[in-house]
């Protein structure tokens, strides 16, 4: 039982023995004592004084009393500070604790609780390679899922491959039009890079066609749109003109943006394109065929992205094979009056009711858009695990659509609906801006790879670690797991719900808030392990001694790590791992670098008695198993050397 729990127990049983009042321990608040007043944990007293009907320091006084007559073991002492009872924990409970955890590398691993969750991450297009944006979702993913895992959760990983629809068709049409026939194979490209190489080629040629259009636009020629569209276009460039909007930088820009959007669905070959999807729904063979090639190469450069980010999936999930569903599922909404039609055929529901808007669910051509392929693939998922959660790993610009796709499930009575939960998360940015993928600004993950792992051999080396014991393979190793621990440490650390900027050079620093900081702690720990040699048997030994500050500061810090995990899986949040991790290591240093005189407080080699060797290997071998399984739930290794 952990300290908590312990201390929420004793508290019930006080307060039942003094009061003759029956309180729940969920209604005991138990603190980490402040660092300005003696103690470790602290009881909040204000709720029981309106049965104890005593003033707060009285109340708190008698169960403090009530605590160290009755639980010994566990209470040491106590004092009272307005309201407040801060205890001091029993060093018997420490010693203790540390000689039953030291060596149980499962310690904080709740057992299973028989719900399961499914939590879909990564989701990339098949029209370009994985970039920035898909490595903090990828590593926000597997972390939540590793988390839900520790919290005794069944844990389905999967992912929804975004395989068909107008982006994928702008890639085929390019490779068609200027490829001349270059295959991953012939180039010598990564199959995932060359077919995003031609959606980037795409997208010049829709801004080149389009350029003309909206020069026709701002002089009012309306010749290539139809009467509702030039209704529209006729009020934007009205807009533009008026004094106070000209003036207005951000006005300025959001209108030319929807011109501009208008223009480029006008162009011959997003025009193109859009016969293309059609085709591809209806089933032509040739357009099939070469979407079938073309996503062939894309998968094999995903892979073998994954497989260097140390990515898996236990379900794969393809738009393709689930849209279809979706469609019936419109239509099943149209049947119950829950949707309607409109002039052009198109397909909405109307959520204004709501407090939300009419959404399209339906193209008036019957091509089918996200939801459609959501609301499809909600239901094919939750036939093949009937899980009591489906968690959505999106970044927060679809905050709005999961809010729809919710409530449109609800709506058609689908039992997936009460288990759909949004994990939304902040955008990244790199310190020059955000990246943009029609332009090709965007940042590969295979670059950031490369750099990353380049980086930490140069940090290494520059370091002037010793590092000629180690062999070529082992170094490879080595720079692999620093240079992707700080890219997945910096990208986790922070909460998913804040936007970042990532910066390469910060994440990889020795010193500071970085995943390297944290993986030279173990090894450092490791390293002294080493030095000591076989490490006895210390199963059966408890300390009888007296605990110096950071020994009792160390094993109480291991002691939390259980509700850590707790944390983690409530706030949805990997940040309280990395906090928790870095926390840990910190205090390793210290412990490691106290001096008084020259003369190391905490040496372990060099020990005061053999007791207190013993105690301080058994507080750095849980340390060092706490701060590898930190980094585990993280999708982070830990060197034994660095």
């Amino acid at each position: 039982m952990s300290v908590v729990q312990s201390i929420r127990t004793a508290a019930v049983a006080a307060i039942k023995s003094l009061y003759d009042h029956q309180v729940s321990e969920s209604d005991i608040s138990v603190n980490i004592t402040k660092p300005e007043f003696e103690g470790e944990y602290t009881i909040v007293v204000f709720p029981f004084t309106k049965f104890s009907r005593q003033k707060p320091d009285e109340t708190g006084v008698r169960i403090g009393e009530y605590l160290q007559a009755n639980y010994p073991d566990l209470i040491a002492g106590f004092n009272v500070v307005k309201g407040f009872l801060n205890l001091v924990i029993s060093q018997h409970f420490w010693t203790t604790f540390i000689q039953q955890q030291h060596t149980n590398s499962h310690f904080g691993i709740k057992s299973a609780n028989g719900k399961k969750i499914m939590v879909e991450y990564s989701s990339p297009n098949t029209n370009k390679p994985l970039h920035l944006g898909h490595l903090r979702n990828n590593f926000l993913g597997f972390s939540i899922a590793e988390i839900l895992k520790a919290n005794g959760y069944e844990v389905i990983k999967a992912n929804l491959v975004n395989d068909r629809g107008i982006h994928i068709c702008k890639s085929m049409l390019a490779w068609q039009e200027f490829a001349h026939g270059d295959t991953p194979e012939s180039t010598g490209i990564k199959g995932d890079h060359l077919v995003g190489d031609y959606y980037v080629k795409f997208e010049s040629v829709v801004k080149e066609q389009a350029e003309p259009i909206i020069d026709r636009i701002l002089e009012r020629d309306f010749q290539d749109f139809n009467a509702t569209e030039t209704d529209k276009l006729e009020k934007l460039v009205t807009a533009l003109h008026k004094p106070e909007v000209k003036d207005d930088e951000d006005k300025v820009s959001k209108i030319m943006g929807d011109i501009k959007e208008m223009a480029r669905n006008k162009t011959e070959i997003m025009l193109q394109a859009k016969i293309m999807l059609q085709q591809w729904e209806a089933g032509n063979p040739e357009v099939r065929e070469l979407w079938a090639t073309m996503n062939g190469w894309v998968y094999k450069g995903f892979d073998v992205t994954y497989k260097r980010l140390g990515i898996d999936f236990d379900k794969m999930y393809y738009e393709s094979q689930t849209y279809l569903l979706g469609k019936d599922l419109v239509e099943d909404g149209l049947r119950k009056g829950v949707l309607f039609k409109k002039e052009d055929n198109s397909v909405w529901i109307d959520l204004t009711n709501d407090g939300l808007d009419e959404k399209l669910l339906l193209r008036g051509d019957g091509t089918s858009v996200y939801m459609t392929q959501d609301l499809g693939t909600a239901r094919l998922k939750y036939d093949d695990f009937q899980m009591d959660q489906s968690i959505y790993v999106v970044a927060d610009e679809q905050n709005y659509h999961f809010k729809v796709l919710k409530l449109i499930l609800e709506k058609l009575g689908e039992p997936a609906a009460p288990g759909i939960f949004h994990l939304s998360y902040g955008m990244v940015e790199l310190p020059h801006g955000r990246m943009k993928s029609r332009e090709g600004t965007v940042v590969d993950a295979d670059d950031m790879i490369d750099e990353m792992i380049n980086t930490a051999a140069a940090k290494t080396q520059e370091a002037g670690k010793k590092l000629a014991d180690f062999s070529e393979n082992e170094l490879d190793e080595l720079y692999e797991t620093i240079g992707l621990g700080a890219m997945k440490f910096f990208l986790l650390r922070v909460d998913p719900k804040k936007k970042m900027i990532f910066n390469p050079e910060e994440s990889i620093e020795l010193n500071g808030f970085t995943g390297p900081f944290i993986q030279y702690a173990h090894a450092r720990i490791k390293s002294i392990l080493r030095e000591v040699g076989q490490v006895p048997d210390l199963s059966s030994f408890i300390f009888a001694g007296q605990l110096l500050p950071l020994e009792k500061e160390l094993i109480s810090l291991n002691e939390q790590f259980p509700g850590i995990i707790a944390d983690a899986h409530r706030e949805m949040s990997p940040s309280v791992i990395a906090n928790y991790a870095f926390q840990l290591a910190q205090l390793f240093n210290s412990f490691y670098a106290e001096k008084v005189d020259g003369v190391p407080t905490y040496s372990i080699l060099k020990a005061e008695s053999e007791d207190k060797k013993k105690l301080r290997l058994q507080i750095i071998q849980m340390t060092a198993n706490t701060i590898a399984k930190s980094m585990q739930l993280l999708g982070i290794r830990v060197p034994e050397r660095m």
